[in-house]
């Protein structure tokens, strides 16, 4: 089974637009997500344009500020202060990567941890490992939702994350061991790679090298979600990490690059914003 992103994101952001609806007359106006983006990479700024389009179908307030590349990063910092300190933006995000004078990990630790939308924050990175409560990080949210919607059983399986970084490998290693599997993280490098992916019932690839996992590293009957998004070097057409058409007759489910992950990792964000919005009112967390 190809697990539809499109489809559950559609599904669960109709249900946030029915929630939202309620929130102008219970708390007087709706949620505020400001993206900050610097520069004009396009692979940003067609991440920056599915965001605001995701918060119109929501119903949440969406606003983007866009700044030059030469911005300082004393600037920028500011500007995440003066954010801050609004208390009309409930959710702050800043689209990654900066340019390379700005030192990403001091911005992301200069958000306030209640308005970190992405859940990069140190304090909810810590927050995540410790079991307290926290802003999830979006893509492996996205993740075990996909898993959950597609009837994959988490408990008691062997998962493997082939991926190891802050954003994606280490938290959703993270949330799979929260969900009673037993996890293994390993990366490009790691010593018969493709032993380690065939003991896998559960299979997460975020690595970045197109279709990198093929078919015999995959077990017969094992749930695979690709994470990456890359071009094709042949075709020059997106593709994962994963080896989609070899792989899929093996699968018991799979997620398809593009409308796989994508699609609720901005879901998820739209979710977060509103989690940070009730949560500052005392509603939930």
């Amino acid at each position: 089974m190809v697990i539809s992103g499109k489809e559950l994101a559609a599904s669960l952001k109709r249900d946030m637009a029915a929630q939202v609806a309620t929130f102008e007359e219970k708390y007087g106006r709706v949620p505020h997500l400001t993206v900050v983006l610097v520069g004009d990479n396009p692979a940003s700024v067609s991440y920056v344009t599915g965001k605001s389009k995701a918060s119109a179908e929501v119903g949440i307030k969406n606003t983007t500020i866009r700044k030059d590349a030469s911005i300082s990063e004393e600037e920028l910092l500011q500007l995440i202060d003066n954010l801050n300190n609004d208390n009309s933006v409930d959710g702050i995000l800043i689209q990654l990567p900066l340019p390379a004078h700005i030192d990403e990990n001091k911005v992301i630790a200069a958000i306030n941890p209640a308005k970190d939308v992405d859940g990069f924050h140190p304090a909810n990175v810590a927050g995540l490992w410790l079991k307290q409560p926290c802003v999830l990080p979006c893509t492996p949210k996205g993740i075990i939702k996909l898993l959950k919607k597609a009837g994959v059983e988490i408990a008691g399986k062997n998962a493997v994350v082939i991926g190891r970084s802050n954003i994606v490998g280490l938290p959703v290693s993270k949330l799979l061991l929260n969900e009673n599997a037993t996890v293994t993280i390993a990366h490009s490098r790691t010593h018969n790679l493709a032993e380690v992916a065939r003991s896998a019932d559960i299979l997460v690839v975020a690595i970045g090298k197109p279709r990198f996992v093929t078919a015999d590293m995959v077990k017969e009957g094992a749930a695979v979600i690709d994470v990456g998004v890359n071009r094709d070097p042949e075709s020059g057409r997106l593709c994962g990490d994963t080896d989609f058409a070899a792989i899929e007759p093996k699968a018991s489910v799979i997620t398809p690059v593009p409308g796989g992950v994508g699609p609720m990792t901005i879901c998820c964000l739209m979710e977060n914003t509103i989690e940070c919005f009730l949560a500052q009112r005392g509603k939930i967390r």
